[in-house]
């Protein structure tokens, strides 16, 4: 049971992950010349930014369903990705903003929970 609940907290993480990345991103069209910023972009970074949305729902859902050890080390290994992708971020915001700030420190705090509960996945009984 104790690895159910583990499943669960770690597939809501991803979730919540996944509901950061909205908000930052709505929040971005709102802040002054990121709008026509992101129509110039290149069509590859709308690519990366599907891909980047894509994972995280997915390993909502593997979380669930894979078996213990995959899911342990998948769940760390991508948990720990997207802590250096969003620490990455968070010193790459040009002119940070308070709200700003806040979400991408959120978003920095979710994978690295992530990681920490996969590494804690409780031992195998055999």
């Amino acid at each position: 049971m104790e690895t159910w609940i583990l499943k669960v907290k770690i597939s809501v993480l991803w979730l919540f992950y996944i509901v950061l990345f909205l908000a930052v991103m709505t929040l971005a069209f709102m802040e002054p010349g990121d709008m026509e910023q992101i129509m110039a972009s290149e069509i590859y970074l709308l690519l990366i930014l599907t891909i980047l949305l894509l994972v995280p729902l997915i390993m909502a859902f593997l979380s669930l369903t894979l078996k213990d050890s995959a899911n342990r080390w998948t769940n760390i290994i991508l948990g720990i990705v997207f802590t250096v992708l969003q620490l990455t971020a968070l010193m790459t915001l040009a002119q940070p903003s308070a709200h700003m700030i806040l979400l991408e420190g959120a978003r920095v705090v979710a994978p690295a929970l992530i990681v920490w509960y996969a590494w804690k996945w409780p031992k195998q009984q055999h």
